[in-house]
């Protein structure tokens, strides 16, 4: 009678926030799948009273949407690029901060200020970084082209400056540009994590290896990876996650545009990709986008859920 009365008191206590759930999360799923499989479905329209019918429409009017390619490439290539180099950084960053305790707290601090701080402010700092600020005319007439702060870096070094957001530029510079953004804005949550798994690593194993003579790079590689293997596979696994659903990095680099002025919408993402289609009211075809996206970032995570399987150490 007690323990009934218990629960009875531990679901009063749940219920604020399971409501929430359902209306700002259940639902909203269960109806992005409905309208994924009404065709044509615009919300206006059927807020006039108009019905729709149901079929896949909306699933090949999305693989077929010249973008939808572009969209994808873009998404996998940056999760491609970005995932592995940010979870080795935020790795090697983690062995250092751990080995040296009387700066760790500051450092700490330093790295973890781009997490809380807004993607779209860090966004907009980078391209004023990496852009071409201005264009006057000289003492003779000639054109000179201000450049922003890393082009300033590569020609007191002797290069050449490069066109990476502006006008003109390649596609290469642009995926560099947002390769970098990415990897430093990741880099914070993952040296937590892995700082953290570091320090909960028993001491005795490294005082066994000193003990044996065992150099550092083998210490690393035998005693540090294999007993962070968790931590790796969950920073590597949540990176893909986020990584397909890079959107905000890109608008504070490019704007709206995704893309320099000449070819906008060249780095649109699958988010970008829904997002358009709200906008111009086909929230069906949205609906479809969003669940091709569940659907990959489903496979990439069951995956990488495999192969940690054989490759993490518990």
């Amino acid at each position: 009678m007690v323990e009934s009365k218990q629960k009875w008191k531990a679901w009063l206590y749940l219920a604020p926030a399971i409501a929430l759930l359902l209306v700002f999360t259940v639902w909203p799923i269960i109806n992005t799948v409905r309208m994924a499989f009404l065709e044509g479905y615009r919300g206006l329209e059927a807020a006039n009273g108009q019905t729709f019918q149901i079929g896949v429409e909306n699933f090949v009017k999305v693989v077929k949407y010249k973008r939808f390619l572009s969209c994808l490439k873009n998404t996998v290539l940056l999760c491609v690029l970005t995932v592995p180099i940010s979870s080795f950084l935020a790795l090697l960053v983690a062995v250092f901060l751990n080995s040296i305790k009387w700066l760790q707290k500051p450092l700490q601090t330093v790295f973890f200020l781009p997490y809380v701080t807004n993607s779209i402010a860090i966004g907009m700092v980078f391209a004023a970084m990496f852009n071409i600020v201005g264009s006057f005319y000289g003492t003779e007439n000639e054109i000179v082209v201000t450049a922003g702060i890393i082009n300033n870096i590569i020609e007191f070094f002797g290069g050449k400056a490069i066109n990476w957001i502006n006008y003109g530029s390649s596609y290469i510079a642009n995926i560099t540009v947002m390769v970098i953004y990415i990897v430093w804005n990741a880099l914070p949550f993952k040296i937590l994590i892995l700082l953290g798994g570091l320090q909960s690593i028993n001491k005795q194993y490294y005082e066994a290896a000193k003990v044996d003579g065992t150099s550092r790079t083998r210490i690393f590689t035998r005693i540090t990876v294999p007993l962070l293997s968790p931590m790796l596979a969950y920073v590597v696994i949540t990176g893909f996650i986020g990584g397909f659903k890079e959107y905000t990095s890109i608008i504070g680099i490019f704007g709206e545009s995704m893309g320099p002025a000449d070819d906008a919408g060249r780095l649109n993402t699958m988010v970008g990709f829904i997002y358009d289609a709200i906008e111009s009211n086909n929230q069906g075809r949205a609906s479809a986008a969003a669940l091709i996206l569940f659907v990959i970032i489903l496979a990439v995570t069951l995956i990488n859920l495999q192969v940690s399987k054989k490759s993490v150490h518990y």
